[in-house]
C-alpha cells in the first residue's frame, strides 16, 4: 500500500509546482482521507481493541489495587485496635497479678511474723518454766542440804550435850526457822 501511495504523492508534488500552504489540492486530500480511513479501519479492527483491553486491564488492576489497599488499611486498623485492646487487657491482667502477688506476699509476711512471734513467746515461756524449775530445784536442793547440815549439827550438839535444855531449844528453833522459810518460797 505504501508502494502505491508514495509514488502518487511524489507525482502530485511534481505536478502542482505552485501553490502555497493554503491552496486546495483535491487529489492530495482524497488520498489523505483514503489512507486515513484505511489506517483508522486497521487500527480499529486490530490495534484499538488490544490497546483498549490493556488500558481497561490496567485500569481494573489499579482499581483492584486501590480497593485492596483500602481493605488492607481497614484490616490493619482493625488489627491495631484489637492488639491495643489485647495489650490493655494484658496490662490489666499483669496489674491484677502484681496486686495479687503483693497481697499474697504481705499475707505470707504477716503469717511468718505471727508464727515467729508465737514461737518466740513459746520459747520465752519454755525458758521461764525451765528457769523456775531450775530455781525451784536449786532451792529444794539447798533446803535439803541445809536440813542435812542442821541435822548433822544437831546430832553433834545432841551427842555432846544431851542433857542441856538450852541446846535442845536452839536446835528446835533452828529447825522451825528452816520450815517457816521453806513454806513462803513454794
Amino acid at each position: 500500500m505504501t508502494n502505491t501511495v508514495l509514488p502518487l504523492v511524489m507525482a502530485a508534488a511534481a505536478e502542482g509546482g505552485g501553490g502555497g500552504l493554503m491552496s486546495l489540492q483535491v487529489n492530495l486530500m482524497f488520498w489523505t482521507l483514503v489512507i486515513f480511513g484505511m489506517l483508522f479501519f486497521i487500527l480499529k479492527k486490530w490495534a484499538f481493541p488490544a490497546i483498549l483491553a490493556s488500558v481497561e486491564a490496567r485500569e481494573k488492576a489499579l482499581s483492584d489495587a486501590i480497593e485492596g489497599a483500602k481493605r488492607d488499611r481497614e484490616e490493619a486498623a482493625q488489627l491495631l485496635a484489637e492488639h491495643r485492646t489485647q495489650i490493655e487487657g494484658a496490662r490489666g491482667d499483669a496489674q491484677k497479678l502484681i496486686a495479687e502477688a503483693r497481697a499474697v506476699a504481705e499475707k505470707m509476711r504477716t503469717e511468718l511474723l505471727e508464727k515467729t512471734r508465737v514461737e518466740q513467746q513459746e520459747m520465752l515461756e519454755r525458758a521461764r518454766r525451765d528457769i523456775v524449775a531450775e530455781r525451784d530445784k536449786a532451792i529444794a536442793e539447798l533446803r535439803h542440804q541445809a536440813v542435812e547440815l542442821a541435822i548433822a549439827g544437831a546430832s553433834k550438839v545432841v551427842e555432846q550435850n544431851l542433857d542441856s535444855e538450852k541446846n535442845r531449844a536452839l536446835v528446835e528453833t533452828f529447825l522451825a526457822t528452816l520450815s517457816t522459810e521453806a513454806k513462803p518460797s513454794r
